[in-house]
């Protein structure tokens, strides 16, 4: 039987297509990106697709979206274009597409409503795509910032689709099962990178520089990508200059003082810090406290707009990463400068 809700929005469709009124016809975005007919067709009362999908013996995943996106075009186009994982997809989740900028309604598993760009901000959407996999409670079992490669995507899958959220740490299970792509097996240097001991506390005494974190570990392809291309842009650098700079390896044992003063090693920091992918940048103020993170591998346009959006402050007066992103390349455009969001 139909929710009042559901009835609404269905004799809403009606009239709207039943009306020859084409002039006032909303038009698709020119870079709107089209998903998978096996989305699920939501009319958005989170409270009724989560008892759905319940039923169905399947969980629910928030896919958080925006119109010319490329990493949501490589999500879409790569990953949902592997035959394994649509299956594993579709057998073991229930997939609801959010646009951060939309305006359809939302009603959220708390009973609250609002807009799409409502509720992506109250779930604190930074980047697209975003992913928020939730258990049978609503409770968010795993959350993947950022696009991620098939393989590690497809672990991601397998993690919470076997319930493992309660029995170890997405950093672990990946350790053993995601990372099997061919790398180099290096844990890269660079020069702005400082040496160890790694004397991180800055809670005493304000540093005269943000502190950038960088994760890594020695099979990683996307550490390899970054340090072989966006990090060796002179821009890049640049915008370095304006931090203190730590690599650590995410499951190493190296001491080192975290910048609360704490007294740890690498991987236990790491696991403080619940960073569960790499790599991962951790951001820090003057005074030590985190400000911003990346958690998936980034192409140098959004590394760099990484970098200016802390170097620069303007996380203090924007909270939305996303429209900083889209100023910073319209000033840029504006200046004769190519912008290219997928170099």
């Amino acid at each position: 039987m139909l929710t009042l809700r559901q009835a609404l929005y269905r004799l809403t469709l009606l009239i709207v297509l039943g009306a020859a009124l084409p002039a006032h016809a909303e038009e698709a975005s020119p870079n709107a990106i089209e998903h998978p007919a096996w989305f699920k067709n939501s009319f958005l009362d989170l409270r009724e697709d989560q008892a759905e999908a319940n039923k169905a013996g399947k969980r629910l995943l928030l896919y958080f979206h925006q119109d010319g996106c490329p990493y949501c075009k490589e999500l879409i186009q790569v990953n949902f274009a592997d035959k394994a994982i649509v299956a594993k997809t579709r057998k073991h989740f229930d997939v609801i597409a959010i646009n951060i900028w939309g305006d359809r309604e939302v009603t959220g598993l708390d009973g609250k409503d609002g807009s799409e760009k409502q509720f992506a901000a109250a779930m604190k959407v930074q980047f697209t795509p975003t992913l928020i996999f939730l258990d049978e409670k609503g409770r968010t079992a795993l959350r993947l910032n950022g696009f991620y490669p098939p393989r590690k995507f497809s672990a991601a899958l397998d993690y919470v689709s076997g319930h493992l959220e309660g029995k170890t740490s997405f950093a672990d299970y990946l350790k053993n099962v995601g990372n099997a792509a061919p790398s180099t097996g290096l844990l890269h240097e660079e020069p702005f990178f400082m040496a160890p001991p790694y004397l991180l506390q800055r809670n005493v005494i304000a540093a005269k520089k943000p502190l950038a974190v960088f994760f890594e570990q020695k099979f990683c392809t996307g550490c390899d990508e970054m340090h072989a291309i966006p990090l060796k842009e002179p821009e890049t650098r640049q915008l370095l200059d304006k931090f203190d700079v730590a690599r650590l390896n995410l499951f190493g044992k190296t001491p080192l003082v975290t910048p609360d003063g704490k007294k740890l090693n690498e991987g236990e920091w790491g696991r403080a810090l619940k960073v569960a992918y790499t790599p991962t940048i951790v951001f820090f103020d003057e005074k030590g406290k985190e400000v911003f993170r990346v958690e998936a591998f980034l192409k140098t346009f959004h590394l760099q707009s990484s970098l200016d959006y802390v170097a620069s402050g303007a996380y203090k007066t924007q909270p939305n990463f996303q429209r900083f992103v889209q100023a910073r390349a319209d000033a840029l455009r504006a200046k004769g400068v190519e912008v290219d969001l997928w170099k």
